[in-house]
């Protein structure tokens, strides 16, 4: 399998699984914050149909990363492509009109409103014909309708009534909302920042499934977590970030988590 050294910030050299074109490129980001350097000159590759798990300490740079590539933040320098071609975000909105989803920690959906409600935020359908066109009324009945067909099509069995206000629903319940939410309108990449934080053992397991249906169902992910164990049980391949930069490329068949954590640590070069 592949493994790869990047202090340079240079893309690693072709292996098996690189003879794919990336659907997601990210060439030497540089970001800094006054005198702090978040990113120094980071590459990353996600290949279509993978998990690929961003780990480091804190202050690694992996927010900055993902915030790069999701338009929350303006890269310094560098080159971002979506398909082999040059994209340019400018906010959060550049990202998701392009089809990438970010699902963050804090998961940003509406308490008060029901499962489907929270699965159209922001993109609320109208009603066909003058109800919708002039008087902007909202098809409650179609996206309930499409919101059932898409947790079923994910594989999520624990939200049988889309009716239900989310401020009702467990943790997980709620992950699986917002995530549902990305998977729908993801249309290329879906980017998931530390989706098992806070949440018990059985619920951690139906995310992690979920992470896997996506995988299934050809959409790539971006996965960032501290949990190691999460991360070497869904991840196809794992990228490093220290101090700045990205420190290895690795697999969970080439490392072990004690190698991981040793290469985050600058204990061991990869």
């Amino acid at each position: 399998m592949t493994t790869a050294t990047d202090a340079a910030g240079q893309a690693p050299a072709p292996g098996p699984a690189e003879t794919r074109t990336p659907i997601l490129r990210a060439r030497r980001l540089v970001k800094t914050f006054g005198r702090v350097v978040g990113l120094d000159g980071v590459s990353l590759e996600l290949y279509p149909g993978e998990v690929l798990a961003i780990i480091g300490d804190n202050g690694a740079g992996k927010s900055t990363l993902i915030k790069c590539l999701t338009g929350a933040e303006i890269p310094d320098e560098g080159e971002l492509f979506l398909d082999e071609k040059p994209v340019h975000f400018k906010r959060p909105q550049d990202a998701r009109a392009a089809g990438i989803e970010t699902v963050y920690q804090n998961l940003a959906v509406s308490p008060a409103l029901d499962v489907a409600a929270n699965l159209f935020l922001g993109r609320e359908e109208r009603k066909r014909g003058i109800l919708g066109s002039v008087f902007r009324v909202v098809d409650q009945k179609g996206m309930r309708e499409k919101a059932r067909n898409e947790l079923k099509a994910l594989g999520i069995s624990t939200l049988q009534d889309v009716t239900v206000p989310v401020e009702n629903l467990s943790g997980g319940q709620r992950q699986a909302v917002a995530v549902a939410r990305a998977a729908a309108f993801g249309s290329k990449v879906v980017v998931l920042d530390e989706p098992t934080a806070a949440l018990g053992v059985r619920e951690s397991n139906q995310v992690l499934e979920l992470i896997r249906n996506l995988r299934d169902r050809g959409i790539p992910v971006i996965l960032i977590s501290h949990n190691m164990p999460h991360v070497f049980d869904v991840a196809d391949r794992i990228h490093i970030q220290r101090l700045g930069k990205r420190a290895a490329t690795i697999t969970p068949e080439s490392h072990t988590m004690t190698d991981a954590v040793a290469i985050m640590t600058g204990a061991l070069r990869a």
